[in-house]
């Protein structure tokens, strides 16, 4: 595998991912464009790393980013649970207007 191909995939990774993120009005639809966008970053840069400079103390660094990646798409999908179950909002106009 090429460099080119791994940009070209994260590319088009990030292209699917904005697109998502930006036609959707289901919050759950955008947090899983962002989570796109995101792995394409992140894919990227692996590739980057591993192609520039082909040690394992970058792909440590990307690993932990992931970890921290994943503890907050999670945090995200329970608070967008709980506006769910509580007001019955799932679109993101209506979650715009939340006011406490």
């Amino acid at each position: 595998m090429t460099l080119q191909t791994v940009l070209l995939v994260g590319a088009a990774l990030f292209s699917v991912g904005l697109y998502g993120a930006l036609s959707q009005q289901v919050v759950v639809m955008v947090m899983m464009g962002l989570e796109l966008m995101i792995n394409a970053v992140i894919l990227i840069a692996a590739g980057l790393w591993w192609f520039l400079a082909p040690n394992t103390t970058g792909q440590v660094l990307l690993l932990v980013i992931i970890a921290a990646m994943t503890v907050e798409m999670t945090m995200g999908f329970a608070i967008a649970t709980l506006f769910h179950r509580e007001r019955s909002l799932d679109m993101t106009d209506a979650a715009s207007e939340l006011r406490q």
